[in-house]
Parts: structure tokens; sequence; C-alpha cells
């Protein structure tokens, strides 16, 4: 499932931001790639320990585990601390599939990445190219977001960052450990827990609305790995 986020942060906190990665010491981004993706990974980024880095990313984590519709997609469990890449003059990350196991900066634990997660700090308007290309069975979609929102995706997904041709492409990355893991289990989760708000909102306490309600959280007491 591919789903935009918008809003995640209020327009004085992505102010805040832009205004902070503005002057953050980037480096170059193949050092954090595995072997195979560092072979098409041509970037910036913050290091992952980055006072700015930490401050901005600890702010993108709360305010996605305040957006409803980011918990009801992405039933987080475990949150890898966002990170954050710049792209320009050509800059690009060519198709690759996340790594499986990602290391906590910092702690002796590891999280299964299941949801990837990207939030935009540039509007489009503002560079050429750097469109994110997420692949999955219904073909390729091109994803290039208002500053301030955000698109999860499964991190089974084949997907890339185009060429930036003009201009900067400067976003935070994340990876999210989810209650469920299978994404069709997570999809069906998130269509239902829609419904049942759509209904709610009209039909509070109706029978029907009741049972639809069991039924998920039946199904997520099922499926759930806590």
């Amino acid at each position: 499932m591919i789903l935009t986020i918008p809003n995640v942060l209020s327009p004085a906190a992505l102010a805040e931001a832009r205004d902070a990665l503005e002057s953050a010491p980037w480096e170059d981004g193949a050092g954090t790639a595995g072997h195979q993706a560092s072979l098409v990974k041509s970037n910036r980024q913050l290091p992952a320990g980055d006072p700015v880095a930490r401050r901005l990313g600890a702010m993108i984590a709360q305010a996605l585990g305040n957006h409803p519709l980011f918990v009801s997609a992405a039933l987080p469990l475990h949150f890898l601390p966002p990170m954050f890449n710049r792209y320009e003059g050509g800059g690009e990350y060519g198709t690759h599939v996340d790594g499986a196991i990602r290391r906590v900066p910092g702690l002796d634990r590891t999280i299964r990445t299941d949801v990837s997660c990207t939030l935009f700090f540039a509007d489009p308007e503002e560079y050429d190219g750097g469109e994110l290309v997420i692949e999955d069975t219904y073909g390729a979609h091109s994803v290039k977001l208002p500053a301030g929102h955000a698109v999860v995706y499964p991190s089974t997904s084949l997907h890339r960052v185009n060429p930036v041709t003009r201009g900067r492409r400067i976003a935070s990355f994340m990876w999210i450990q989810s209650l469920v893991r299978d994404d069709q289990r997570r999809a069906m989760l998130f269509d239902l827990d829609c419904a049942i708000r759509d209904l709610g909102t009209e039909r509070s306490g109706d029978s029907p609305v009741v049972t639809l309600t069991g039924i998920y959280h039946n199904l997520l007491r099922q499926w759930a790995e806590t």
C-alpha cells in the first residue's frame, strides 16, 4: 500500500526544520548504504548523531505518531530515528530495495523494516526531477509531494529517486517495524479502520459499527506481533 500522509508538520515546524537543514553538516550518503545500494547512490546525508538530525528526527517521529492516518496505515511498533538526505546537481539513487534489518543508532538492538516513509522538505517547484518512484504489482508510481507531506510504502518495494537536475531536494527518510508484518494484512486493516471511521461519524453506537470495530480489533489481535 502506497499512501500520502498530508500536513505531517505544522507551517511553523516546517519553517524551523528548513532553516536548520540549510546550515546542517551534510556528508556523502554512500557511506550509509549497503554494498549493492552504494553503487547506485549519489546524495548527501546528515550524520545520524548530528544534533540537528536528532532534534528534527524527534520532532518528526512525534508528529507522525500523533497523525491518525499514519498510525492507521503503519501500525507502528518500533521506529528507527528519522534520517535526512539532500539531492542536487544530478544526484540520484538508483533502483534498490531497503535492507530488511536496521540497527538502531546508539542502541544494541535492531528493527525489521516493514514500512518505509519519506517526508518532503522542499516543494515540487523548487527542484526538477527528484521523484520517488515506487514499484509494485500495478507498475511504477511517481511521488513528489509538497513540503510537510509524507508518503509511506512497503519496505519490500523496489524504488528509486530520479536525478535532480535543478535546485535541491531535501527530505527525511525512516523505517518502521509494524505490529503487522504483512503489507496486505495492514492494507485490509487500514481499509476497515477507514470504513469504521466514516460510518462512525454518523452512526456511532449502531450495532453494525460496533460489530465492524470488534472484527477490526480481533483481526489485529490475531495478526499483531508485539
